[in-house]
């Protein structure tokens, strides 16, 4: 269902008053946080609208038999990339984790999980979930926008020890092909021409 942008305006504020940052309200909405904080400006206007790509994945994430059948073609691309070469596969909160706990399981791989705490700082690993202190991973997240969520994570495991071989997601909204040096895959590019 395509959204207006006043129905995406009131959404955004829906979710605010409910306590979700930027970053969480981006993952919620498969938008960039540029488009967030856009469209939670009190003074936007339509003509200065940045440019994004909604990508309405809930086709696949309604039923983990299709969270399973992506995540074959993510462990194919593992495979391609970087080989046996990994030992932790990492999902990034929220919508990352289902389809890096479906990698891990079928690659019979450690599993991690790293959480967006707000737009200014770095995310924090659970400790619920595999340690990364020099481990081989790979980093697993529904859309690439902006690659700050991205950049992020990748910083943030670096810091904390792991050697971070390669990004994965399910659509590319730019023209990156790497974070910070890291190759960054996607199952499609959906980026603005």
């Amino acid at each position: 269902m395509q959204l207006s942008v006043d129905e995406l305006r009131a959404k955004v504020e829906g979710f605010r008053a409910s306590g979700l940052n930027t970053q969480q309200i981006a993952d919620e909405l498969s938008l960039s946080q540029t488009t967030i904080q856009w469209l939670s400006a009190s003074d936007f206007i339509v003509e200065d609208k940045p440019s994004d790509i909604k990508v309405g994945w809930r086709s696949i994430a309604v039923k983990a038999e299709r969270i399973d059948a992506v995540a074959f073609i993510f462990c194919d691309i593992i495979e391609e990339m970087v080989g046996n070469e990994v030992d932790t596969i990492v999902g990034v909160s929220i919508n990352g984790i289902a389809f890096a706990q479906a990698v891990s399981s079928q690659l019979g791989l450690e599993f991690a999980v790293i959480r967006s705490i707000s737009e200014d700082r770095s995310g924090h690993l659970s400790e619920v979930y595999a340690g990364i202190v020099d481990k081989r991973v790979v980093v697993i997240d529904d859309v690439y926008s902006s690659g700050t969520t991205m950049r992020k994570t990748a910083a943030s495991l670096k810091e904390a020890g792991a050697d971070v071989r390669l990004c994965l997601v399910l659509a590319n909204k730019s023209w990156t092909d790497d974070v910070d040096g890291v190759p960054l895959r996607a199952l499609v590019r959906a980026a603005t021409v």
